[in-house]
């Protein structure tokens, strides 16, 4: 596997480190160590995926990942890995709230960094080829060529991760799944028992798709258990 990297990280000594390893991964890996440089480099083009620490000298983390979000044409699309501090859980929620596609708490070891940037990457536009490329639900419609959601016809605020969850749920629509299930579709790996990330990025889904996201009708919780997809709206 192969790509560009975008590391934003104001301690060039891990940085350095961290670049390092990578690119002997096969990654060609560039670097920022301000929030706005990076975000130049992200408005460029080019970068596959950024790696984004929380605390920058001229902003913190949360604030670029917002802003790149905020970006015209596909460079807001750009995956982001978000490195926190170890412990906060709020400060993962924040940034799965703000756009975020994973995190990574410091500190880390390179080989779990590396194994997470390869999940995300894995999840690219014509992996699923050979399946059908427009998933239709009444009038949610979901390109998987264009990677694009769109509810009558006006298209829908996701991330890449969030785009594939959503598609996870879909292509098994009207049946139950856990949450452990879910994320196994996307990444590819067990998730932490515990982790509660998911009902984040469904909250982000849900207001997205859902008329009433506080009442969803697509995508509905089985307590105790997970999510499903319906078929068919009430």
């Amino acid at each position: 596997m192969s790509g560009t990297l975008l590391l934003i990280e104001d301690d060039l000594r891990l940085a350095q480190m961290v670049a390092d390893y990578l690119r002997q991964a096969g990654f060609t890996c560039e670097h920022a160590g301000d929030g706005q440089s990076g975000l130049t480099r992200v408005q460029e083009g080019g970068v596959d995926l950024v790696v984004l620490d929380l605390m920058l000298p001229d902003m913190d983390g949360l604030q670029v990942c917002q802003r790149i979000r905020g970006l015209q044409g596909s460079a807001s699309q750009v995956p982001v890995l978000m490195l926190t501090a170890k412990g906060d859980p709020m400060d993962r929620i924040i940034g799965l709230e703000l756009g975020a596609d994973d995190y990574l708490p410091k500190p880390f070891e390179p080989r779990e960094l590396l194994a997470r940037i390869k999940a995300i990457l894995r999840r690219k536009p014509g992996e699923a080829a050979h399946e059908k490329s427009h998933l239709t639900f009444g009038s949610l419609e979901i390109d998987r060529d264009a990677r694009q959601v769109s509810v009558h016809g006006a298209l829908c605020d996701l991330t890449s991760y969030q785009f594939d969850l959503l598609v996870a749920l879909a292509e098994r629509a009207g049946r139950v799944l856990t949450r452990d299930q879910i994320m196994e579709a996307v990444r590819g790996r067990e998730l932490e028992a515990f982790d509660r990330s998911i009902d984040v990025h469904m909250g982000r889904i849900r207001a997205a798709i859902e008329v009433d996201p506080k009442d969803p009708k697509r995508i509905l919780t089985v307590r105790g258990v997970g999510y499903v997809f319906a078929k068919e709206q009430d």
